[in-house]
């Protein structure tokens, strides 16, 4: 089986041959020596910018310096193995100094393929250099077309194990050599139950006389052509039978064999029976009845048996139905049960299945569910539409309806197991007071209500004004001079006290409530700043965080133009911070976003920068002013060796792309002093101060003093 998304990638027509020595005349020698191979040329000073050159580009081989300040050559090996990109690289070490055996060894154990001295026959290194490359080439050539043969195997592997329909491969003896799991499981076994037996033996009609090579099967398979069986019937591994239909096709000569596919006729044949037999429609309210939910969520479950998709059951009862049907009548009491019926479907969706299963008792069946919650969210739906003011025949009155709520699989995995835990859950919020719903685990209720609960106290902390902006101060490392502050989102809850932001911000994002809260920020931030200015200068900057929601919308930059001209600010003293993976979400939508923020003037900062891999391949074509290093990497540098690295490396590719970088999270005066020493631009921190109001932000110096932290907090 062919995989059509398979795709060869080229390989560059000329390697990249990086030369890394720290002494200049040693690269212009080399460079001499070299530019005019058949292989791109690169030069590296330092251990560091020869791993950043690695990580942008393919490098085929490196000739590396063994002596060099800072990184030597032995580390840049030993980093070079411990990264995926570059762990087979070929390494030729170049020293001008006599080694003895242990440097020898030392540099074989770090991943060398060759140790060379200076001086040394300019012929013999570029043979070498020409072998290796070639070598590399080959190696990547195989490494490429092994991949692709296996996601090509893995494709196919996936498509056979995960087709409905049953296969079989039957060789020309009649015996099964292959079987997918949906054959096994319509026959009741297991795939090593099925390879290696007879065909034949699972076969109960057509009825064959005279063994395999009588059979049509067979025939057909020797003038290479297909037959078709529509009404065909398998025995089971358990003795019972299969109805199915059989299609038999060849396989090319050389295997020998053929494949056989069955498609299981027995659903369709029982639906005929039934439908045949019963209606499925409830004639009062055109909703599906008992038998028809039955069925549909039969349906249900043999489609996600596979997919690990996730449903709900919804029980769903009246309450107070039972007094206006023997007051009013059961005239009045049918009119309403159609109406109920006709605004419970108005609120689900399409695909979703309601039924009318008896009285004044409805199920539904919402499908492709991706949260518990969602169901929540539906039965609360419910229950408001139904517990309103209804009129009939001149007379008024109020209804009611309690929801139990069962989720496969954990409330159950058949129709019988969801629809008793659905009653049982709709009977416990009857207990519970009616007009409200049940899940039938209590540790569901809880987390659903919980998140409901919280959903519901943000909508009314954005109607309260419960929000607030903080402000945390940002200094250059180097004069202590103050740079700006970044604007931090803060809820101060009315009985809960102050909210964590990783609480609510993510479920903010996630509901879109972010977008109601956007434009106020701007605001907010933009009135501050303007008062902030008056105390700080015109070169204040504040750095205001947007949310990918945000970043996606086309107004963004509207909105930003607006709240600038209404406090009369220069966009320069603004700064949007986006995460690195909101910038990675639509590469053409970011390059267009960036564009028409950097038209408006404003500055651009990554937050977070550090925690994605992928955006360093693009950050060149990127229009940024600003890399923020994440805390998580300042928290741990100290302590380890890797991390320090990435700080590092971040703050050099910030000064190599004229980019200002700002440690987020500095919290000790060894934090500060260890980017100090890294020319870090400017940092961040409770070492410093945590975000405070507008008041304290005023109290906040303009050139700190280093040696009185932290800060006052002046509220």
């Amino acid at each position: 089986m062919a995989q059509a998304q398979s795709k060869t990638v080229a390989l560059p027509a000329t390697q990249v041959l990086l030369v890394v020595d720290d002494r200049v005349e040693n690269l212009e020698a080399m460079q001499a020596l070299l530019e005019d191979g058949e292989w791109q040329l690169r030069c590296a000073s330092s251990g560091e910018e020869a791993l950043r050159c690695m990580l942008e580009e393919d490098v085929g081989l490196v000739l590396l310096d063994v002596q060099m300040p800072g990184m030597d050559g032995f580390e840049v090996a030993r980093l070079m193995r411990g990264n995926p990109r570059t762990r087979l690289t070929p390494i030729i070490f170049v020293s001008a100094i006599a080694q003895t055996q242990d440097a020898v060894l030392r540099g074989y154990s770090t991943g060398a393929v060759d140790f060379v001295l200076k001086p040394f026959d300019p012929s013999v290194l570029r043979h070498k250099i020409h072998s290796l490359l070639e070598h590399e080439r080959n190696r990547s050539e195989l490494q490429q077309l092994t991949q692709q043969l296996d996601r090509a195997r893995a494709f196919n592997a996936s498509v056979l194990a995960n087709a409905a329909e049953g296969i079989m491969v039957v060789g020309e003896d009649g015996r099964i050599q292959f079987a997918n799991p949906a054959m096994a499981q319509m026959l009741e076994g297991e795939v090593g139950d099925l390879e290696g037996a007879e065909l034949m033996s699972f076969l109960k009609n057509p009825a064959v006389e005279g063994g395999w090579q009588e059979s049509e099967f067979f025939r057909h398979f020797k003038r290479e052509a297909t037959y078709r069986v529509h009404e065909a019937m398998l025995r089971t591994l358990s003795g019972g039978c299969l109805p199915v239909a059989l299609s038999c096709s060849p396989l090319p000569r050389m295997q020998q064999a053929m494949v056989v596919i069955a498609l299981d006729m027995s659903v369709v044949r029982n639906l005929h029976a039934q439908l045949e037999s019963q209606a499925v429609t409830d004639s009062l309210t055109g909703l599906l009845n008992r038998r028809g939910f039955h069925l549909a969520l039969e349906s249900a479950l043999a489609r996600i048996e596979r997919s690990g998709q996730r449903i709900a059951v919804l029980y769903l009862d009246l309450d107070g139905f039972k007094r206006i049907n023997d007051s009013l009548g059961h005239d009045v009491g049918d009119q309403l049960l159609r109406r109920v019926g006709e605004q419970l479907k108005a609120c689900l969706r399409p695909y979703d299945s309601l039924a009318r299963i008896g009285g004044d008792e409805f199920t539904a069946l919402l499908d492709n569910l991706g949260h518990p919650e969602d169901a929540a969210k539906v039965a609360e739906k419910l229950i408001e539409l139904v517990s309103v003011r209804h009129t009939l025949d001149g007379v008024d009155f109020t209804l009611g309806a309690s929801v139990g709520i069962a989720c496969f699989p954990e409330c159950g995995q058949s129709v019988e197991g969801l629809l008793r835990s659905a009653d049982m859950a709709m009977y416990e919020a009857k207990r519970a007071g009616r007009q409200q719903y049940r899940f039938f685990s209590p540790e569901m209720n809880g987390r659903a209500r919980s998140r409901l609960m919280l959903e519901e106290s943000l909508r009314h902390a954005i109607e309260n004004d419960d929000f607030v902006l903080v402000y945390q101060p940002q200094f250059h490392l180097n004069s202590g001079r103050l740079r700006g502050f970044e604007a931090l989102l803060r809820w101060q809850h009315r009985v809960a006290g102050i909210v964590a932001p990783n609480v609510f911000i993510p479920l903010l994002e996630e509901t879109r409530l972010i977008n109601r809260l956007g434009e106020w920020i701007f605001r907010e931030g933009a009135r501050q700043l303007a008062g902030l200015r008056s105390q700080f200068g015109e070169e204040l900057i504040l750095s205001i965080n947007v949310s990918p929601v945000q970043f996606g919308m086309p107004q963004l930059v509207a909105d930003l133009q607006r709240v600038l001209d209404v406090h009369g600010l220069k966009a320069s003293q603004l700064e949007v911070e986006v995460t690195e993976s909101a910038l990675m979400q639509d590469l053409e939508l970011t390059q267009a976003q960036l564009r028409h923020l950097r038209e408006l003037g404003v500055k651009i900062a990554i937050d977070d920068f550090g925690t994605g891999y992928s955006s360093l391949a693009y950050l060149r074509h990127f229009e940024l002013d600003t890399l923020k290093i994440d805390r998580l990497f300042i928290a741990n540098m100290l302590d380890s060796p890797r991390d320090a690295a990435v700080v590092s490396t971040i703050i050099d590719l910030g000064h190599h792309l004229g980019l200002e970088v700002i440690a987020e999270g500095v919290e000790t005066q060894a934090q500060r002093d260890w980017l100090v020493e890294h020319r870090c631009s400017i940092m961040q921190g409770f070492l410093v101060a945590p975000g405070l109001s507008a008041e304290a932000a005023l109290q906040v110096p303009a050139q700190l003093d280093w040696t009185k932290l932290p800060l006052p907090r002046g509220d």
